[in-house]
């Protein structure tokens, strides 16, 4: 069986054909199923060249194809019964049984018939360092938001919210950001909306903290492979702007009593959770 860790054996166009297909064929018998993480960036980032040569520029993917390592979806809880269906009967993709047993409710892992590729399927939110919610049913979530990917809004939180962010997660927040803008009014599927992002910061003094240094993070990371020539000037001033453009959001937004109470505190206590990697 495929191992956890592994590269999808498929090239960046037959993989992001299949990762549509699965989301389709679940949405046409009600399962609502959306892509996250770097394969959601590069689908939600096609239409603009610019920022897929980032990609290329930086060392996301290499001429063998994509360095995709799974395909990660999120769906709803109320839906698990119909999810372990259409993949185990209907797709017929072979499921991981510690997984299954031992975090079932939040999680599932599949591996595709022919070892291809596997499958993370998380429920309601995503709990890495920190947590990105969804809702738990249809109709009353973040799901239905965007198709066939999660909301850019919520593919940004999922890279902001990693505490110890690397050069893969800073490359694929370089290209969200220069193939979209920032909305703070007139909110469409491709445009980031700053609001939400600066509303779910604003409730989480861990969180904006993560998120407001790793935005630091990536200006730097940026300027740094223009002085080393990778990068043009441009694609570089338009992600500034547009990082400026959120942190001014973020800036701006009315913070909680929790966001309060908890910056008196700072870093003397940990801000973040701690994750464990699935290895099997």
């Amino acid at each position: 069986m495929s191992g956890i860790g592994e590269h999808v054996k498929l090239s960046t166009e037959e993989f992001v054909k299949e990762a549509i297909e699965i989301v389709s064929r679940a949405e046409s018998r009600g399962v609502k199923l959306r892509i996250l993480g770097a394969c959601a960036i590069y689908i939600h980032s096609m239409h603009e060249q610019r920022a897929i040569n980032i990609y290329r520029s930086l060392g996301r993917f290499t001429s063998s194809g994509a360095l995709f390592t799974d395909l990660d979806l999120m769906a709803y809880s109320k839906q698990r019964k119909d999810v372990i269906k259409f993949f185990e009967e209907e797709l017929k993709f072979k499921y991981d049984p510690l997984i299954k047993a031992l975090f079932s409710g939040k999680r599932l892992i599949y591996f595709h018939p022919q070892n291809l590729y596997h499958v993370d399927v998380f429920f309601d939110v995503l709990e890495f360092n920190h947590d990105v919610y969804f809702g738990k049913e249809p109709g009353k979530g973040r799901l239905e938001l965007d198709n066939p990917t999660i909301s850019l809004a919520d593919l940004v939180l999922e890279k902001l919210q990693i505490t110890k962010i690397n050069l893969k997660d800073l490359v694929d927040l370089a290209v969200l950001f220069r193939a979209h803008d920032i909305c703070g009014q007139d909110i469409h599927k491709e445009c980031i909306d700053g609001n939400h992002i600066a509303t779910i910061l604003s409730d989480d003094w861990g969180f904006w903290y993560d998120a407001t240094s790793n935005l630091g993070k990536l200006i730097k990371f940026l300027e740094d492979k223009q002085r080393e020539g990778l990068l043009d000037n441009s694609d570089v001033e338009d992600v500034k702007w547009k990082t400026g453009k959120l942190m001014e959001l973020i800036d701006r937004t009315p913070k909680t009593k929790n966001w309060i109470k908890r910056s008196k505190i700072g870093t003397s206590k940990p801000w973040y959770r701690e994750v464990e990697e699935v290895v099997r």
